[in-house]
């Protein structure tokens, strides 16, 4: 039974970004110290930021001055720095709108294999962070989806379904319920939770530990 990783996660969340990477580096280090096992199984749920904001969104200097106050000049010169250390080229001056955030988990839940809900994260994350696109846009929700994999139709299901964007609200509120208040949130084997974008070496213990339990 392949040994499972479940990511709470928001794609406008940049912390989660920063995560996703310590985490892959994590998943690196673990598999070179249990040769022949299958690889981690690795699946994403939603956690929205801001899940009372507009589906239109609002826009982001505007959000961000709301949020943060004095600070907004300055709050993210440290996530850009450890972004730096991890390979993510920030480009949160570019960004114009600070979107709603259902649609994009949609697509993520829509996506049955593992791989392609790999793709789809990455893509949604480099879209947001990197290519400064709009997420509130169907067309570029759309565009984001059909590139990394996702056929056209569970595309559509997922952007303009009522039960999809259902399940992604009782998603989030279920992680609500679970406790997580604030993300990433990583889950190993059931067992072991980490909260925070932690170094690549507290996650492989925490894997480790997980797996001690599974087997006790």
């Amino acid at each position: 039974m392949a040994f499972t990783i479940d990511v709470i996660s928001d794609v406008v969340c940049p912390w989660c970004y920063i995560g996703k990477k310590k985490l892959q580096s994590a998943i690196e280090i673990y598999r070179a110290s249990h040769p022949g096992e299958d690889p981690p199984l690795v699946r994403w749920h939603a956690f929205q930021l801001n899940p009372d904001l507009d589906s239109k969104g609002i826009d982001r200097a505007q959000y961000v001055q709301q949020k943060f106050g004095d600070r907004a000049s300055t709050i993210y010169d440290r996530v850009k720095n450890v972004g730096v250390e991890v390979g993510i080229d920030f480009a949160f001056d570019k960004i114009q709108r600070q979107p709603n955030t259902r649609k994009a988990h949609s697509l993520i839940a829509a996506c049955e294999e593992t791989l392609l809900q790999e793709n789809m994260v990455q893509s949604l994350f480099d879209a947001y962070f990197i290519n400064s696109l709009d997420l509130t846009d169907d067309a570029v929700l759309k565009a984001i989806a059909l590139d990394a994999g996702l056929s056209e139709t569970a595309t559509e299901l997922a952007l303009h379904s009522e039960q999809a964007i259902v399940a992604i609200e009782e998603a989030d509120q279920n992680a609500r319920d679970m406790g997580v208040q604030g993300v990433p949130f990583f889950v190993f084997n059931g067992k072991i939770a980490v909260s925070g974008a932690q170094s690549p070496e507290t996650l492989v213990d925490a894997m480790n530990e997980a797996k001690k339990v599974v087997n006790a």
